[in-house]
């Protein structure tokens, strides 16, 4: 088991380089898709040309199922030697979204209540792409469970920007 680090984009490169990640993840806006983080291979960064909404409109990039295979897809390959860091623009949205979901798909049956509380005991501030949750949901056949342990935690703390938080990749079933 390894770690998952979550940070804004302003913190990206610091995060990857104190925690010697060689996994990244960023869930970003189509313009701001940062570069390969130095000491990461082009290979182990996905870049998700997202924008943080939770429904379609005709002018920005919305989550899709693609999207979340895509991400799934990367976190099983991901060889959890060392960290993986996920960013978004602060830190708050799609990038707590994509840890709860890693942490989810990694987890085989764990109670996803149990892993929303430990986001939310890791950061305050996390607050979940909900889009990007029901859709993990239905690819991960959670039946629901997902959407409702992201929806069933207390609202998060209003902030520009999240403070760096991590979660464990990996939860015991019970």
């Amino acid at each position: 088991m390894s770690t998952i680090y979550v940070c804004p984009l302003a913190r990206l490169q610091q995060t990857v380089t104190e925690t010697s990640a060689r996994y990244v993840v960023s869930a970003i806006n189509p313009w701001s898709i940062p570069d390969t983080p130095d000491g990461v291979e082009p290979d182990n960064h996905l870049k998700l040309a997202i924008n943080d909404i939770n429904e379609p409109r005709h002018d920005l990039v919305h989550p899709e199922p693609r999207h979340i295979e895509q991400l799934i897809g990367f976190a099983e390959r991901w060889n959890q030697d060392g960290p993986l860091v996920v960013h978004c623009l602060a830190g708050i949205s799609r990038s707590s979204a994509s840890a709860f979901i890693i942490a989810c798909a990694l987890s085989g049956r764990a109670d996803e209540m149990a892993i929303a509380r430990h986001l939310r005991l890791a950061s305050r501030t996390a607050h979940p792409n909900r889009l990007m949750v029901r859709h993990a949901d239905d690819l991960l056949a959670r039946n629901g469970r997902m959407i409702a342990a992201i929806e069933a935690l207390p609202p998060p703390l209003a902030a520009l920007e999240a403070e760096l938080f991590s979660l464990p990749s990996e939860f015991k079933s019970d």
